[in-house]
């Protein structure tokens, strides 16, 4: 790699770790007292695929280990916002699915957020955010290989 694209690089990734860090920590503000993103984004994979998923499925969904999923789902069934039971065909799983005061806890945590995401799609102008929707994806699924 000649220096131009490390440069190019290293802009790249210091820009995505930026906005990640500003997308965290407005989120965080807007969520619901006592929600934090790992809750909301597990709660949201749950209401949006349906059904139940495995601890392990969601772990490696949001590519943590289980031991912090299995730390995030405990915070979650204490709340009430979800129900995890043993796996009717293998004894050494469990499945969990979202409760109904989880899909509330995620519908509120929606409409918080959304006049925030919304401000930012009109900032930068739906067009501009089509456009940068796939390289996102692109980039997501390039990491996602190694």
């Amino acid at each position: 790699m000649t220096d131009d694209k490390n440069t190019l690089a290293i802009m790249l990734f210091g820009e995505l770790l930026a906005a990640d860090q500003q997308v965290r920590s407005r989120l965080t503000r807007v969520l619901p007292r006592g929600m934090e993103i790992s809750h909301f984004s597990v709660l949201n994979s749950l209401s949006w695929h349906g059904g139940e998923r495995s601890p392990a499925q969601l772990a490696e969904t949001f590519n943590v280990t289980r031991g912090a999923m299995t730390n995030t789902l405990s915070k979650l069934e204490w709340a009430g916002y979800i129900h995890i039971r043993p796996d009717w065909d293998d004894a050494r799983r469990k499945m969990v699915a979202i409760s109904p005061a989880g899909r509330q806890a995620r519908d509120a945590a929606v409409n918080a957020i959304t006049p925030m995401i919304s401000n930012v799609v009109d900032d930068l102008g739906e067009e501009q955010v089509r456009a940068t929707l796939p390289i996102l994806r692109a980039l997501r699924r390039q990491l996602s290989q190694d």
